[in-house]
């Protein structure tokens, strides 16, 4: 497992390594003369980098001596790396040749420190060998270092030999403590089963000697299996048993004769037999529920204290075994040979005080396991994911989800073999749900051969081979595939973490009878579509709704279903609080579930427990720490790459709505997306954040899921940023100011996020942040002055976004951060100015100023030649923008107000008088070439800046209003220029657009507001639109079917949003094999439609349906709803004007009624969300 501190440190080197091999660090490093040290710093730290990557393939990451090492690495990273990107910022502000002798001789002094200090830590890898790969062997030292070895490995084999002991002791205590009830112990093991089998003979040679049983054997389960001899077995050493009396006894002699009685009479003798004696047996090497099923009726269970004990590489048959299938078992842990052995059994109902399953001191509770799993640094196993999966055994609140992935398995194509995928993040109970869909009654007897296995970790392809060729009844993996050849088989793969380990399995089951299944659990989405072909069989398991999730919490509390607002109404707060947390994890809610089910129920006591619900807090709490355990492992399933970029999620408050776009522009202002080719920066970091969604680390918000196939924004789940915040302090990554935080927090950390609960003074905040160190500054609230310093020299991100307080004077000194890369003043209405230093901001990207009261942008602004993407507009009337109105709505002082309205910059607003008003570009804006994204724009301020659009050859995405008679021909020449433009949105006029004649071939997103009149030509050759809004006026039936035809026929379209059409025909028709790539379909305002029709086969991808008309008078007919075959989502919002006889209300309430009884119709079962 890959620490922390280790990841944080391979991703900061890795960033410095890339920036100091750039031509960029080259061409400054020649120019100031300091081409020597930069070449000499830059091969250290490439190899300082082989030296990370070694210490996480030995296994060293975990040292405490190199974990401090990879800091000092981690720091000195950041320095070379800042310090390069300085002196190149500095020199981009004026030429080479004019930079004053001081300055390069401190630029020199500055290197040759950075020099040092590399060779200083690089050496002092060497001196103290803290990576294995870095020293080179010493022959001199090559004794010693045998003598040392051999010490370690004679303590090593004492220490197992008194492991081995201790796991004899507990194992032959648990045998004897329990009552007198037949009982069976199930024993599995994490790794080889060769400390298993040694552990368990121990302790059966034990009980032998020493006469505590009345019969003993041990057998070893063969392939296939065979009742008639496996009894006869058992018999057999009964016998053989029986001989060591000198003095043959009856039994002997009743033994030999079972041996030759026929298979009918054979059970029945075996069980009078052992109906008066207790008996021992051990049964090596189980493979399947099913043989166990044919093994246990043969033992009676005659209160005699009888044992068998189950030896399984199974998991899950080990669970099964041990106790009724319904309830889950209980078990002990035992240490032997840096494995783990599991010991199941069925817990004594009558125990009280829980002393029938106390083993010293190597037993553990269910929930208590997790924390014990990793022995001598080894990683993680399954087991703690499988625990917790016990544990959920009543599938509350998931008998919907167990239908539909059963209805998957059954309702395929016959002919053509299937994989199902069931994806989700770690807890939300995935190996629950497949388990019982495995054993469901539905599936019975569908399949001839079936087989469940779990992948172990490391994986291990033989040995699964070998698991499954037993569990089907063969001898070898070459007998399995043979005799499967042509066979209908399901098979269950849980837990699968890699392709690699797909590809590697897949081969061996091609010829399997095509209507055969495998189902395959996982943590990260892309690997089931790596596994299952088909998207339909991509089975996303989401978290329990809040009331199934209340039911599970209260049933675990409780043991039993309760109105808790009747028997505990003081606990419902602190309940509703606690499930906000677990936001329907079921191992959350059922872990603390467990633990509250043993504490006093007060309310006291379970605010003590909210209030202590973090990662650190959860770590300490043994019963608790399972949850952790299982949520880590998703963590450090992440590559390096993407650790850091979790991270930084940690930034943002619980429960915060973060956009797409503004966490991608932030990550590539800090240089988190790496260098691949042939794709942009954006597209990296976009594949980032979507291999973040695919592993379940991010959730998609939930006005997003159905937004067409692009997530627009995300969450991170509470507990999951327990383990973001916890990892980021580790890593000193992110600094989080917040109520209650100490004053002696770290204070080194780049990323600093300051809460709106924060209240604390300027000398506090001095004393607790490094302020030249910080990279980012994010403020959640009001604005303090004190929050921006000039010692924040590289400071790249500036994130305002919605803050309180902030005016336009405090922004007067911005342009000496001359680092900045990232500034966003988005939703700060107060602020109408920006200073004329924004020009010195060079090295700005992304400038979001949406929201706030800016209309015009200083002339400086066509300085920064590698701005990427501005976004502007404010929603204020122009006429509002007089002193006093600015001095009382926004809070400016005299200066702010007289400044905003005598600079001019309220001229053009007021000219507009537009409820959204958009800023106007300064003259010369052609000039910013780098230019990809313009949003806010207003050109009805004079023509020029329609021609200076017009030459920025490399817009991606253009958003500009003020579109009327006298600039739309200029603008549509402008738009036909824009070869590149994927996203257009236009305010026009009525007819103003209508001059398009070669629209840009790749626009994907066009957005029309405004008096547009009929629908333009020029739409049917948008070939690769896939999201389209706009607004149209037809004047008949056949107009208005004309335009239906042209929109339906766009291949690619996705999103179809028409607010405020004006129709003349009475009937909107959809019609079959039209608009077939619509996943969501908003309309609104239906003027003069009277029926809405979608005729079989019409949208079939048609996923949410939202229809909106606050006005409309008369009634509308919806047909064809039931027929809709992919809807998932109806959002229904019209309300009618009253009149005096109700009339209106009453069409209100059948449309509702109309809506209900189709959507009641369709096999789909959509939702209805009725406003």
């Amino acid at each position: 497992m890959e620490t922390t501190v280790l990841s944080v440190g391979k991703s900061v080197l890795n960033g410095a390594v890339r920036y100091a091999q750039s031509a960029i660090a080259e061409e400054v490093a020649l120019q100031l003369g300091v081409r020597r040290d930069q070449v000499f710093i830059t091969n250290e730290l490439e190899m300082m980098q082989a030296f990370l990557m070694a210490a996480n393939d030995e296994g060293d990451g975990d040292s405490k001596v190199v974990r401090v090492w990879v800091k000092q690495v981690r720091d000195l990273a950041y320095d070379v790396e800042d310090s390069l990107q300085d002196f190149a910022v500095r020199l981009e502000k004026q030429p080479w040749w004019r930079i004053l002798l001081k300055d390069r001789r401190q630029v020199a002094k500055q290197m040759k420190g950075l020099r040092a200090n590399v060779e200083d830590v690089s050496q002092r890898n060497m001196r103290y060998h803290l990576i294995k790969g870095s020293a080179g062997s010493n022959p001199a030292s090559t004794d010693g270092q045998s003598a040392i070895t051999g010490a370690m490995t004679m303590s090593s084999t004492e220490d197992a030999r008194r492991q081995r002991e201790k796991a004899k002791a507990d194992l032959v205590q648990l045998i004897r403590k329990m009552d007198d009830r037949l009982r069976v112990i199930a024993v599995w093991g994490t790794s080889t089963d060769v400390g298993e089998t040694s552990v368990i003979k121990r302790a059966f040679e034990d009980l032998k000697k020493h006469n505590r049983f009345d019969c003993h054997a041990w057998i070893k389960l063969m392939c296939p299996f065979n009742s008639v001899e496996f009894m006869r077995s058992i018999i057999r050493q009964f016998y053989i048993d029986l001989l060591q009396d000198p003095v043959e006894n009856m039994d002997a002699q009743v033994l030999r004769g079972m041996g030759m009685k026929k298979e009918n009479d054979l059970v029945d003798e075996f069980k009078s037999y052992l109906n008066d004696k207790s008996y021992l047996i051990v049964i090596d090497g189980m493979s399947t529920t099913e043989e166990w099923d044919q093994i246990k009726p043969c033992f009676p269970n005659n209160k005699r204290g009888s044992r068998i004990i189950v030896s399984t590489k199974q998991v899950e048959v080990a669970s099964l075994c041990a106790g009724p299938q319904n309830v889950a078992p209980e078990h002990k842990q035992f240490s032997i040979d840096q494995n783990t052995l599991y010991a199941f059994f069925e817990k004594d109902q009558g125990s009280q005080d829980g002393d029938s399953t106390e083993v010293g001191s190597s037993s553990t509770n269910s929930t208590t396991t997790a924390s014990h799993i990793l022995v001598n640094n080894k990683i993680l196993t399954r087991m703690e994911t499988t625990l917790a999966a016990f544990k959920e055994f009543q599938l509350i609140g998931r008998e919907k989800e167990k239908s539909e992935i059963i209805q998957l398995v059954t309702n395929g194509d016959g002919c053509q073999f299937e994989v199902i995928s069931v994806c989700g993040m770690g807890g939300l109970g995935k190996t629950t749900v497949v388990r019982d869909v495995y054993q469901s009654q539905e599936l019975r007897g569908k399949f001839e051969k079936c087989a469940c296995v779990t992948i172990m970790r490391p994986f291990n392809c033989d040995e699964l081979l070998k698991n499954l060729a037993g569990q089907f009844g063969y001898e070898d993996v070459a007998d399995m595939v043979r005799h499967l050849e042509g066979k209908k088989c399901l098979i269950v793969l849980d837990d699968l973490s890699s392709t690699r380990e797909w590809d590697a399995i897949i081969p061996h089951f091609t010829a399997l009878e095509t209507s055969s299944r495998i189902i395959v659990t996982t943590r990260v989405e892309d690997i089931g579509k790596h596994c299952s072909k088909k998207r339909k069989n991509i089975y996303k398991l989401q978290g329990l709704e809040l009331n199934d999730a209340h039911d599970l919490f209260i049933q675990k509390v409780f043991d039993k279903t309760m109105d808790l607002d009747e028997q505990y109404p003081e606990l419902v707060e602190q309940t509703n609080m606690i499930l906000k947390k677990c936001k329907g994890l079921p191992l959350a809610i059922v872990t603390i579930g467990g633990f509250l089910a043993n504490q006093p129920k007060t309310a006291l006591e379970w605010k003590k427990l909210n209030e202590h619900i973090s990662a650190a807090e959860l770590q300490m709490n043994p019963e608790l720490e399972a949850i952790i355990t299982v949520l880590n492992k998703s963590y450090d399933g992440l590559p390096y790459h993407l650790k850091s970029c979790f991270l930084y999620l940690s930034i943002f408050p619980e429960d915060y709505n973060i956009k797409l776009k503004r966490l991608l522009r932030r990550w590539i202002a800090e240089g988190y997306p790496g260098v691949v080719r042939n794709k942009s920066t954006e597209e990296v970091a976009e594949s980032y954040f979507m291999d973040l969604i695919s592993r379940s680390m991010l959730l998609p918000s939930q006005r997003s899921i159905c937004d067409g196939k692009r997530i627009g924004s995300c969450q991170v789940h509470d507990l999951i940023r327990e383990i973001g915040i916890s990892k980021s302090m580790e890593g000193n990554l992110v600094l989080r100011l917040e109520e209650g935080c100490s004053l002696n927090t770290q204070g080194t950390a780049r990323h600093l996020a300051i809460s709106s609960n924060w209240e604390r003074d300027q000398s506090a905040f001095e004393s607790i942040v490094d302020m030249s160190r910080v990279r980012s500054i994010t403020v959640f609230g009001e604005w303090k002055p004190f929050f921006l310093s000039d010692k924040m020299r590289l400071l790249r991100v500036l994130d305002l976004e919605d803050t309180t307080g902030l005016v336009n004077h405090h922004l007067e000194h911005i342009g000496k951060f001359l680092h900045l890369r990232y500034l966003s003043l988005r939703g700060c209405e107060s602020i109408c100015h920006l200073p004329d230093t924004l020009g010195n901001l060079r090295q700005l990207e992304t400038l979001d100023i949406r929201g706030t009261s800016i209309v015009m942008l200083p002339q400086t602004i066509i300085k920064l030649q590698k701005l990427q993407h501005l976004h502007a507009g404010f929603p204020t009337k122009g006429n509002y923008l007089c002193t006093r109105h600015l001095l009382h709505t926004y809070g400016f002082n005299q200066l702010d107000a007289c400044t905003s309205l005598c600079c001019g910059a309220a001229t053009p607003c007021i000219m507009m008088d537009k409820d959204y008003g958009g800023v106007v570009l300064p003259g010369g804006a052609r000039k910013l070439k780098s230019l990809h994204t313009i949003r806010g724009v207003h050109v009805a301020y004079g023509d020029a800046v329609i021609q200076e659009i017009g030459r920025l050859s490399g817009l991606r995405k253009l958003g500009v209003m003020g579109i009327n008679e006298k600039n739309d021909v200029k603008f549509c020449s402008a738009i036909s220029n824009l070869s590149r433009l994927e996203s257009l949105s236009v305010q026009s006029d009525k007819g103003c657009l209508d001059d398009i004649t070669s629209p840009p071939k790749n626009l994907r997103s066009l957005k029309l507001e405004g008096r547009l009149g009929v629908l333009p030509e020029w739409i049917k050759k948008l070939q690769n639109l896939v999201k389209l809004k706009l607004s149209f006026t037809t004047s008949s039936q056949v107009e208005q079917d004309a335009a239906m035809e042209v929109l339906g026929h766009l291949p690619n379209l996705s999103i179809l949003r028409l607010p405020g059409c004006s129709f003349k025909g009475g009937e909107l028709h959809f019609q079959k094999d039209a608009f077939r790539s619509i996943v969501v379909f908003d309309v609104e305002g239906l003027g003069g439609i009277k029926s809405v029709n979608f005729d079989q086969g019409a949208m079939p991808e048609l996923e949410q349906l939202k229809v909106t008309d606050a006005c409309k008078r008369g009634g509308i007919g919806f047909f064809g709803l039931d027929i809709l075959p992919s809807i998932k989502e109806v959002l229904l919002s019209v309300h009618f004007k009253m009149d005096r006889a109700g009339t209106e209300l009453e069409r209100e309430a059948r449309l509702k009624e109309q809506f209900r009884t189709q959507l009641a119709r369709n096999p789909k079962k959509p939702i209805l969300k009725m406003e």
